[in-house]
């Protein structure tokens, strides 16, 4: 520990945080034009491909704050010279609560539980309409989404008051609410799972989904997490805080929950395809028959194979500049993982066979996004770019 003393005036966000935020902004108004014209031309595909941007920049809000409170059970420098970005990121829930009422408009045509005149002819659908119906969805949302984000305003106004005094009661005070914050955490985002993604095969089910969905908003956390600390390392004050030591931590993170998707996803489909229960196996058929198992392929190779072997090597690990290209590579995989996840469902729907309106898929999460990073600046400016009265700030500057 050092009580060496730091100027909250000294980390304050850098000029190019409020030009990134005006691009950002007007990404966000061109990407939601682009909807808008998708919405009219195809109302199908702009309810879908609004649930897949939707589901990924959750996972990144959500991931944010769940990494943040992982960082304040286990402490590092890893996780303290990031915290104000993760607690900005998990700022963003709200915002992102109001970007679901579009859903509200689709359900009929996103679910097919939603829809009373095929509720009335399946007798496995009206077992399940106690939980799955459209007021059920949306108060779970809502509670999802109040839950989240009253962890991660207690975890930022406590973080905020180290600014003003030097207490290391606040840290022990985190730590406490940190670890029933990950236990809530835990158990909205597998509820969450069943709500938004599995439920769109109402028929389908499998008890591993929600450590899966866990497991992929870790990882889109970290790419994204990774990314915007080289653009920060790249620009006073941050380019004297944020080291190799650093992005090696964050790399060493990065493997692991690399490997954990893979092995929830793989665990999934081994235990489902040796069962070979018609009812468990058409998830998996629609997924990697046709054209579909190319995309499936490219998740195997992409999603984990590649990014493993590249993540194993520590010189890479410690380079950001090319830790940064595995970090955007799965950022991408990310959002065809989702694609891979949601599209198939429909196989066999009428008008759901045309191509041309997948690219739908990068407006929707273009949209979101650009309000959401303009939204995430905006957080981020308010306070110092580091918890200036930490007592281990001293210590995480110079990790190595």
């Amino acid at each position: 520990m050092n009580d060496r003393p730091f100027e909250a005036a000294a980390f304050a966000a850098p000029a190019a945080v409020d030009r990134l935020q005006r691009t950002a902004l007007l990404a966000g108004i061109a990407g939601l034009a682009v909807c808008l014209v998708g919405a009219f031309l195809s109302p199908d595909y702009f309810f879908r491909s609004w649930l897949v941007g939707w589901v990924y920049w959750v996972g990144i809000s959500a991931g944010s704050l769940a990494i943040m409170m992982l960082h304040h059970m286990t402490r590092g420098a890893w996780g303290l010279v990031i915290r104000r970005v993760l607690e900005a990121a998990a700022r963003t829930l709200p915002l992102l609560l109001i970007a679901a009422v579009p859903l509200l408009f689709g359900m009929r045509r996103i679910y097919l539980w939603a829809r009373p005149e095929v509720v009335a002819h399946d007798k496995l659908l009206q077992a399940k309409q106690a939980y799955l119906n459209v007021p059920g969805y949306f108060i779970r949302m809502v509670i999802y989404f109040a839950v989240w984000s009253l962890f991660a305003f207690v975890l930022s106004r406590l973080s905020w008051r180290q600014d003003a005094q030097a207490d290391p009661g606040l840290m022990r005070r985190m730590q406490l609410i940190a670890g029933p914050g990950i236990v809530a955490y835990g158990l909205m985002v597998t509820l969450a799972a069943v709500d938004w993604l599995m439920s769109l095969e109402p028929h389908w089910y499998s008890t591993i989904y929600g450590i899966y969905l866990l497991g992929s908003q870790a990882l889109t956390t970290l790419a994204f997490l990774i990314t915007f600390a080289l653009w920060l390392s790249r620009r006073p004050p941050m380019d004297k805080v944020i080291g190799p030591g650093h992005f090696h931590d964050w790399g060493k993170l990065f493997l692991a929950f690399t490997m954990l998707w893979a092995y929830f996803n793989f665990s999934q489909f081994l235990i489902i395809w040796s069962g070979n229960q018609p009812e468990e196996i058409v998830w998996y058929l629609h997924r990697i028959t046709g054209g579909w198992g190319y995309v499936a392929l490219g998740l195997v190779v992409f999603h984990f194979g590649l990014p493993f072997a590249l993540l194993l090597s520590r010189d890479l690990k410690r380079s950001a500049s090319r830790l940064v290209w595995v970090a955007g590579l799965m950022a991408l995989m990310r959002l065809v993982d989702l694609f891979w996840q949601v599209e198939p469902a429909y196989v066999g729907e009428t008008g759901t066979q045309n191509p041309a309106f997948y690219w739908m898929y990068l407006a929707a999460p273009v949209a979101i996004g650009g309000f959401w990073l303009w939204w995430f600046l905006g957080q981020l400016k308010r306070h110092p770019l580091l918890p200036v009265n930490d007592p281990y700030l001293a210590e995480a500057i110079t990790h190595e």
